[in-house]
């Protein structure tokens, strides 16, 4: 058995440690806001948070996530995180598929830097593939997220 702390709630799962953290959170414990996208770490639609840092779920064995704290889009959302009142705020999804992983990616940059520049917040989105091209409204959300957190 291993030991998952997601959202603050404790897990039991019984899988092996090789396991993809990805299929542990959407398939053992139904948490289904992560997505899955391109399974090789490469699109961004898995990212979860362990231990506040972004890191891409298809590509964690859950072994090593044991005893860490892990959020998923469903632990920001029940938090009313400010990047998700962003993202409605400007409009950001068109399909909406990447949006959880975009999220959850723009939330670790404006806990590492709560007001980050343009360049900045393209580096570090630059690895989360939006097929809908919704990148200008990423970037004013997130923008728009640092504005809010400024003032609270």
């Amino acid at each position: 058995m291993i030991s998952l702390d997601i959202n603050g709630k404790a897990y039991q799962v019984d899988v092996g440690p090789e396991v993809p953290l990805l299929w542990v959170i959407r398939e053992h414990l139904k948490l289904t806001g992560t997505k899955f996208g391109c399974g090789i770490g490469a699109c961004g639609s898995c990212t979860v948070h362990i231990d506040g840092k972004a890191a891409r779920s298809c590509q964690t064995p859950v072994g090593t996530a044991s005893g860490k704290k892990i959020t998923t889009i469903e632990g920001l959302a029940e938090r009313g995180h400010p990047v998700i009142k962003a993202w409605i705020r400007e409009q950001v999804p068109q399909c909406g598929y990447c949006q959880s992983g975009q999220i959850m990616q723009a939330a670790a940059l404006l806990a590492e830097d709560p007001n980050p520049s343009d360049k900045k917040i393209v580096d570090a989105m630059d690895g989360n593939l939006c097929r809908c091209g919704t990148y200008p409204r990423i970037r004013l959300a997130i923008g728009s997220a640092a504005k809010e957190g400024k003032r609270s």
